[in-house]
């Protein structure tokens, strides 16, 4: 209940400034696209040794420029993304004292939503702005994949008291919520062209499997480190 309240919390916090002008107003819509590399690790409780996980990432973006307050270029920002989630186990030593060899990862894909908060400073126009996008993102999940290498397969897996480990498991809650947020920067030209590079890390409230009492994993989120690229461009500008 409390992750929910937080989610909450910051979807009411993006919307306001729509709802809520107090400086010059703004009606800029920009549209494109974006790509990228995520690179995600799941937090298991109790934990379970991991990788950083790559995957890819890509998308498309609209942005609404409302306000300009003071120096500060207020707007929204929705996006429905494609990612790749999951995690990556590194090689553990055995009862015998040997380590293992090859790799065991899950990739689990999902289509997200990210509703953003973007909050930016410098030229709205013909030149560089730096920004900061936070916010709530709702996500999917469409399906997973197993990859193993060497003797991935023969990873020790986390188990207790003969419960599912995290090998057996299939991902169980296919809804995600979480927050996300980062920073980045905006090249801009006169004609409404942009141009954009940033870094954002996603915070899951959810978990992917069962999480009561009875299952093995009181904690399975994910966490990601995305850096992406973007283009867009204005449809509609508003006369400066």
């Amino acid at each position: 209940m409390k992750r929910l309240f937080l989610f909450s919390y910051f979807l009411l916090l993006i919307l306001s400034p729509v709802f809520a002008q107090v400086g010059e107003p703004r009606t800029d819509l920009a549209i494109g696209g974006s790509g990228g590399v995520a690179l995600n690790s799941v937090s298991f409780k109790p934990s379970v040794k991991q990788s950083m996980k790559p995957g890819a990432t890509i998308g498309i973006t609209a942005r609404y420029t409302c306000e300009k307050y003071f120096s500060l270029l207020c707007a929204f920002q929705g996006e429905l993304n494609y990612s790749q989630a999951g995690w990556k186990e590194t090689p553990q030593a055995s009862g015998s004292g040997e380590t293992q060899d090859g790799t065991y990862q899950r990739t689990v894909h999902y289509v997200q939503m990210p509703l953003l908060a973007n909050l930016g400073y410098g030229k709205e126009r013909g030149g560089v702005k730096g920004f900061l996008v936070i916010g709530p993102q709702l996500s999917f999940c469409i399906g997973e994949t197993v990859k193993t290498t060497g003797n991935g397969a023969g990873f020790i897996p986390y188990q207790l008291n003969g419960l599912p480990n995290q090998h057996e498991l299939k991902v169980e809650k296919k809804f995600e919520y979480g927050i996300t947020g980062g920073l980045g920067m905006d090249i801009s030209t006169k004609k409404g062209h942009h141009f954009i590079v940033e870094g954002r890390y996603f915070y899951g409230l959810s978990d992917m499997f069962g999480n009561s009492k009875k299952d093995p994993f009181a904690r399975s989120a994910n966490g990601t480190i995305t850096a992406k690229v973007s283009y867009l461009f204005d449809i509609k500008k508003t006369n400066l």
